[in-house]
């Protein structure tokens, strides 16, 4: 039985979808509407060749107001609302060409390369699951990311339909599969300069064995000879299981859900991020009207910050309506946190 979408998350659904909606009246003729219909969730389903997908990172675009820039970023760590999406985009492509499965644990990312690994832990109950990225989004400005159903449901907040979270990269198995997609994008391209398939490739010529003499001498039985040849163990199923250096290839999706010790995690309007004291605290005394406001120092990499946010708020209605207003006037770069 299929699940349906809080009100909330169906908020995010008219995000994904304002291709077709009033905004794209709003935006039509323009060069931001191309890259939206190219940087947006496929809405339509086309019945060609089913797609492997392919590696991106993509040039920078706009939604709303808001401009994203995606980049490769092994240092990335982030929290905020994560929603989910699901029924009505099974089956259509994801950004980097893939058929979306609202089944596998999947998710989509604003910036991040596509595909890459996270780690994205739900800080409301602890729960922590592997996720690959695949797909751009999602497009609500209080969200940072958007799981398939099937990663929801491992991370519990289904029916909710969102939820505070802190998603990490995961380096080694992101390298990884940058890595087996770009190298497998230049196998294809091989094979077409080459006029062959890339699904299947050219068969060797195989020739026909030369005749040999049978014998009636007996067998002689495996033993003090020639050792046996090494027998591969059955799986479940009756395959053979993979070496382990082919096991080791591709990073994999396992499902497995960790749990990790659940603690109070406020939720804050970041309104911004500067190097210089001086700049956060003129911000802050403009946006004080907005509510209890204050500057927290933080060190990115090698790098001390100075970050400017209102709260903390408890409801995400109203850090919604909060952030809204603040990009409408001008703070485009202001989002929702949580501290975690």
């Amino acid at each position: 039985m299929e699940m349906t979408r809080t009100s909330d998350t169906a908020m995010g659904f008219r995000f994904r979808t304002f291709a077709f909606g009033t905004v794209l009246a709003l935006l039509a003729g323009c060069s931001e509407t191309k890259l939206l219909v190219h940087t947006a969730k496929s809405l339509t389903r086309d019945g060609g060749e089913s797609a492997q997908g392919t590696y991106k990172v993509g040039k920078p675009y706009r939604i709303g107001g808001v401009w994203y820039y995606p980049n490769t970023d092994y240092r990335y760590r982030e929290t905020g609302i994560a929603s989910w999406y699901g029924p009505k985009f099974h089956g259509n492509r994801t950004a980097n060409g893939e058929r979306f499965d609202q089944n596998a644990i999947t998710a989509a990312h604003r910036t991040l390369p596509l595909p890459s690994m996270v780690r994205v832990t739900n800080l409301e109950n602890g729960r922590a699951l592997r996720i690959r990225i695949n797909d751009r989004g999602p497009f609500a400005h209080g969200r940072i990311i958007d799981l398939s159903r099937r990663a929801a449901q491992l991370l519990g907040f289904v029916a909710k339909g969102t939820a505070k979270v802190r998603v990490e990269i995961l380096p080694d198995e992101s390298r990884q599969l940058a890595m087996l997609y770009q190298n497998g994008r230049k196998q294809v391209q091989i094979a077409r300069a080459n006029g062959q398939s890339p699904r299947q490739p050219a068969k060797p010529k195989v020739r026909a064995a030369p005749r040999v003499a049978v014998t009636k001498a007996p067998l002689e039985p495996i033993g003090a000879g020639t050792p046996a040849p090494r027998q591969k163990k059955p799986t479940r199923a009756g395959r053979s299981q993979p070496s382990r250096q082919t096991a080791r290839l591709e990073p994999s999706v396992d499902g497995r859900v960790t749990q990790e010790p659940v603690s109070d995690a406020p939720m804050y309007i970041q309104a911004g991020a500067f190097a210089q004291y001086v700049n956060a605290n003129r911000l802050r005394a403009r946006l004080s009207v907005l509510g209890r406001t204050e500057v927290v120092g933080v060190m990115y990499g090698d790098q001390q910050l100075f970050r400017v946010r209102i709260g903390p708020i408890r409801s995400l209605k109203r850090a919604d309506a909060l952030l809204e207003r603040l990009i409408g006037a001008g703070y485009t770069q202001s989002k929702i946190v949580v501290d975690g």
